[in-house]
């Protein structure tokens, strides 16, 4: 009873299964077969193991990200001096990961409610001018009566009316520039139980002091020039700055798990999403990116309000993660799909015993061994004594030089066996 376990367990774990199968000898159809099990071989290696690594498991990444501008923004519009912080000049309130940078604007100060005319939409008497309505391109609501000395509709809304169509012209802002924008970014892991921020091993607070962002010289450090943030994701600065524009910051956490978590660092990379220079302004429907902000307060109890147009870069700050380790289970299952073309390759052509292998598992035929066939079954048909069709037989073997017949393992064998009895 031991020894049948023993030899049943040794059978098991010792022995590989493979079915007997047909060799036919074909240029064609074996140059086909050949092709396919290398091309089968190249997709196992090549795609799921090398590219797609395949004996990895993946997760990703749960983030958090932390911005903040610095620095301070200087104008003189018609002997008006101002200084812009940031404060003034990032919108909304710092710390977001999406973001604008005033870098233009127009002003228009002293705005209170009353009646006042509107800047386009002519009109030659007040039939034109139906009161209560709203235009859609409109400031306010229409009081009925026509301006004579605008030939514009009047309208209820905050007075005066803003006058956009000039923008500024190199942009008032040109100093933002040299603004710089500080990332602080974390991600984890929650497959593998890894955290990590871009404050990497070697950052610390004298080399942020002094650091600079460069793809090149300072790929880790995380602070940036504004001016080298569009020049990076292919923008010229003071065509963006005059009427906005959208770019995107990617952090692109790739990480290989199987070595140490020290090798595991951000990448960033920059992106124009919309503000493209190569783009002509009559391709484009809507140019830059623009929008309104007010400050109300109260003067002699009338309110009153400056409304800004303001023209920036919006700045997305977008994370991109994937982490991959070994694991035992995707490894199986991708050596799984091509274990029996590998075994097979290793069974007929690497071992020292391929040839018996090769004649135990393959049962060969050739054009003789058909001739053969079609020998057998003509005979039949032409009702042939069998002596007679035995005799064309054995020349057929003559002109070959072998007599297979002799080869219980042969096909001809096995036909002359079956016809024997």
């Amino acid at each position: 009873m031991k020894s049948k376990i023993s030899n049943a367990l040794s059978d098991f774990f010792f022995e590989y299964e493979t079915p007997r199968q047909v060799l036919v000898r074909n240029r064609r159809v074996g140059v086909v077969c050949r092709l396919i099990q290398l091309g089968v071989l190249a997709y196992i290696i090549g795609w799921v193991f090398i590219y797609e690594k395949g004996y990895q498991t993946s997760d990703t990444a749960v983030s958090s990200v932390f911005s903040k501008m610095k620095g301070v923004g200087y104008t003189n519009v018609s002997g008006n001096e101002m200084v812009w912080d940031v404060a003034d000049y990032v919108f909304p309130s710092q710390g977001d990961s999406s973001f604008v940078v005033m870098t233009n604007y127009i002003i228009t100060e002293g705005q209170k409610m009353g009646k006042c005319p509107e800047l386009e939409g002519k009109c030659s008497s007040d039939g034109d001018c139906e009161g209560g309505s709203l235009k859609r391109t409109g400031h306010g609501q229409m009081t009925g009566v026509c301006v004579n000395a605008t030939k514009t509709c009047e309208v209820l809304t905050w007075c005066p009316v803003e006058n956009d169509h000039n923008i500024p012209d190199p942009p008032l802002l040109m100093s933002a520039e040299n603004y710089t924008l500080f990332i602080k970014n974390s991600v984890t892991f929650p497959l593998f139980g890894v955290t990590r921020s871009n404050l990497v091993e070697g950052i610390n607070y004298a080399y942020i002091k002094t650091c600079l962002y460069h793809p090149t010289d300072s790929p880790l450090c995380p602070i940036f020039k504004l001016g080298d943030i569009v020049k990076l994701s292919g923008f010229n600065f003071k065509k963006i700055a005059k009427e906005g524009g959208a770019i995107g910051i990617v952090v692109d956490w790739t990480c290989n798990l199987d070595v140490a978590v020290k090798h595991c660092k951000p990448k960033y990379e920059f992106h124009g999403l919309y503000g493209n220079p190569d783009e002509t302004d009559k391709a484009r429907a809507s140019m830059g990116y623009n929008f309104r902000y007010a400050k109300h307060y109260m003067e002699d109890k009338v309110q009153k309000r400056t409304l800004l147009k303001v023209f920036g870069i919006r700045i997305d700050i977008i994370v991109q993660s994937l982490a991959r380790k070994f694991d035992i289970i995707p490894t199986l299952t991708a050596i799984g799909s091509g274990a029996t073309v590998v075994c097979d390759l290793v069974l007929l052509y690497l071992l020292p015993k391929r040839e018996f292998y090769k004649n135990m598992k393959f049962k060969y035929t050739d054009t003789q061994t058909q001739n053969i066939l079609y020998l057998q079954h003509d005979s039949k048909l032409l009702g042939l004594d069998t002596s007679v069709y035995y005799t064309l037989e054995a020349n057929a073997r003559q002109v070959q030089g072998t007599d297979q017949s002799k080869d219980p393992d042969s096909e001809a064998g096995s036909i002359e066996t079956a016809m024997t009895k």
